[in-house]
C-alpha cells in the first residue's frame, strides 16, 4: 500500500509487547511503533531494541514506522543509526520546525522521514519542510500546537483551522501525503467520526490514532464507499476524452483522473 492511500495511522508504545502483538491483527493501514512521549526515560533503550526486533518479525503487510525522540536528547542519534539498519518504512519525526531536521534524520537513517508539525514555527515552515529532501509526509500533532498557539484545552479545533489548511496545502504542493493528528477522547466514537469527517473535508489523507478501537471508524471514513467507487467506475468507462457529459453533469479530464486516484485508493484498501 502507497502511504498517501493509509486511512488509519496507529500509535503504539514500543515499550508495550502486548499491543505489538494485538496491532498485527488489527485492520489498520500503519503501525507505528512510538519511542518518545509514550516510553518512559528509563525504558527507551529497551523499547529502542523491542522495536527493532518487532519490524524484524513483520507486521503482515502494513505499512510500518518508529517515531523517534527530537534531536537533543539524549536517544536521538542512537535511534537514527538503530532505524538505518531496521525494517521500518519511514522514520516519525516530533516537533520539526525546519527542513534540515528533516534532512539530518534522512541522511543517517537512510529512510524517508514523516515530519510532525506541533508548533507555530513548524506551520509557517511546512512548506520548505514538505519539499524538502527526504520528507515523505507531514502529521499535524494537534495537541502540541494547540499549546503552542494558546488555544484553551477543551476548546475544539476552530482556532485551528488555518494552522491545518496550511499543513495541508504545504503537503499537496510537494506532492507528499498529509495526515490530520490524533483524537484524546478514546470513548467517544462519534465524535471521533464526526472529526474524522472534518478532516477528510479540509483535505487530510487519513487520521493517526491512539487506540484499537479508533481504527475501525478511521478506516470507514476516509476509505472510499461502494456507491462511490461505483460512480467512479462509471464515469472511467463512459469517459472519451475531453468535456462531455455524464449522468446529467459536464465532465472532463481532471473528473477521470480523480475517479482513477478514488478507484487506486479503494483497490489498496480492499474496498
Amino acid at each position: 500500500m502507497l502511504l498517501r492511500h493509509a486511512r488509519s495511522l496507529l500509535f503504539l508504545p514500543a515499550s508495550n509487547a502486548r499491543a505489538i502483538t494485538k496491532a498485527r491483527s488489527l485492520p489498520c493501514d500503519m503501525v507505528i511503533l512510538d519511542l518518545e512521549d509514550a516510553v518512559p526515560d528509563e525504558a527507551k533503550a529497551d523499547a529502542r531494541a523491542g522495536a527493532v526486533a518487532a519490524l524484524a518479525e513483520g507486521f503482515g503487510g502494513r505499512i510500518t514506522g518508529v517515531r523517534i525522540n527530537v534531536e537533543g536528547t539524549p536517544w536521538h542519534g542512537m535511534e537514527m543509526v538503530a532505524m538505518k539498519g531496521a525494517s521500518a518504512d519511514y522514520v516519525v519525526l516530533p516537533k520539526v520546525e525546519n527542513a534540515k531536521q528533516v534532512r539530518d534524520v534522512f541522511s543517517v537513517a537512510q529512510k524517508p522521514v514523516i515530519a510532525m508539525i506541533e508548533s507555530a514555527k513548524g506551520v509557517l515552515a511546512a512548506p520548505s519542510i514538505a519539499a524538502g529532501e527526504g520528507c515523505a509526509a507531514l502529521f499535524i500533532g494537534v495537541n502540541d500546537l494547540r499549546r503552542d498557539l494558546g488555544i484553551p484545552a477543551g476548546a475544539g479545533r476552530e482556532g485551528l483551522t488555518l494552522a491545518m489548511q496550511t499543513v495541508v496545502l504545504a503537503a499537496r504542493a510537494a506532492g507528499i501525503a498529509v495526515f490530520d493528528g490524533v483524537y484524546n477522547r478514546l470513548d467517544d466514537l462519534d465524535g471521533l467520526a464526526a472529526e474524522c469527517v472534518a478532516g477528510h473535508h479540509l483535505g487530510f489523507d487519513g487520521k493517526t490514532l491512539i487506540h484499537p478501537a479508533q481504527v475501525a471508524v478511521a478506516n470507514e471514513v476516509f476509505g472510499p464507499d461502494a456507491q462511490a467507487l461505483a460512480d467512479a467506475r462509471r464515469l472511467i468507462e463512459a469517459a472519451t476524452g475531453g468535456a462531455e457529459r455524464f449522468e446529467g453533469r459536464m465532465i472532463e479530464t481532471m473528473h477521470v483522473e480523480e475517479a482513477r486516484a478514488l478507484v487506486a485508493r479503494g483497490d489498496a484498501v480492499g474496498a
